[in-house]
């Protein structure tokens, strides 16, 4: 099964482009490199503060509006994400549980669809269609 992990980060400055310090980065490195061990991260990455990001809402027949950052709700914003592949949730939940964040980050833990979840809606030329619109993306995604 595949997981995606959104770090939510709780340090207030993190939208004035407030960088960890190296120990944290050293802490988070660390963590990584014992998931990597164990044979779980597909993809990671943090993400920039959202005064350099882009919203997008569709509305229907009406041409989607466009707004940029920065966005004043912070509490739901986030700051990085793992792809992991993992046993269960329960594994997830165990590894987070074990990460070096701050007092006031979360982290969410979402699987992420696999084909096959989608049932007898996934017709057999849709499945084909998919899978090798995958074959053609780079390695890790």
């Amino acid at each position: 099964m595949r997981f995606m992990v959104l770090v939510k980060p709780g340090r207030r400055d993190y939208e004035e482009g407030a960088l960890p310090t190296a120990a944290d980065l050293d802490a988070m490195g660390r963590f990584n490199d014992e998931m990597t061990k164990a044979g779980m991260i597909l993809a990671l990455d943090g993400l920039q503060p959202t005064s350099k990001a882009a919203r997008i809402r569709y509305q229907g027949s009406k041409a989607p509006v466009v707004t940029d950052g920065p966005f004043t709700e912070t509490k739901e914003l986030v700051g990085g994400f793992w792809i992991l592949q993992a046993k269960s949730k329960d594994e997830v939940v165990a590894w987070m549980q074990r990460a070096p964040f701050e007092d006031g980050d979360e982290v969410e833990i979402r699987q992420i669809f696999e084909l096959d979840d989608f049932g007898p809606v996934l017709t057999p030329e849709t499945k084909d269609s998919w899978v090798k619109r995958r074959e053609q993306l780079p390695p890790n995604n």
